[in-house]
């Protein structure tokens, strides 16, 4: 396992999780309508984007198993996002790809805090979260700004991790 940037080739596989029901069930965004072409238009913009850094979490033959993203990088905090194909799941490339970025984001890119939401329906992604002893967070008191306003409700869980928790 290792992450690496988002290559064209990655597009078709990219394209079977957004269409893959069992993937896509809980996340908040409508991927059954993307198309191979938005998958195409990602990746390249993944290039370009400095306020984001998406990579490929790919096997041992460098075949594509899923994105993870640090997202909304700015003033030493950014988001965290994941998600792997359904063959991924369960043989440890999200905890790999979670770690590793993690890493990156505190090592290379300086952030001090990373935070991510989850729907609370989501079980799956909840107890991998908790599974893996990651601390979930009320922001009533100290909500950061930048944070879309739109995932700040009741539906979403938070978890947060700070450059000092980093082992």
């Amino acid at each position: 396992m290792r992450l690496r940037h988002l290559e064209e080739k990655d597009t078709y596989l990219m394209l079977e999780w957004m269409h893959d029901p069992f993937v896509v069930e809980m996340l908040g965004t409508d991927f059954m309508a993307k198309t191979i072409e938005d998958c195409a238009l990602f990746i390249h913009e993944s290039h370009c984007d400095n306020s984001c850094l998406h990579m490929a979490v790919v096997d041992e033959e460098d075949t594509y198993m899923g994105t993870v993203s640090l997202k909304n990088i700015m003033e030493g905090t950014a988001e965290f996002a994941i998600v792997v194909r359904s063959a991924a799941m369960g043989r440890g490339y999200a905890a790999y790809a979670m770690n590793e970025i993690i890493k990156i984001g505190f090592e290379k890119i300086g952030l001090q805090k990373i935070y991510w939401y989850v729907a609370r329906e989501n079980q799956r992604a909840v107890r991998f979260y908790e599974k893996n002893k990651y601390n979930r967070v009320e922001f009533p008191l100290g909500k950061p700004e930048k944070i879309r306003m739109e995932n700040w409700s009741e539906r979403y869980l938070w978890y947060m991790i700070e450059k000092d928790q980093l082992s």
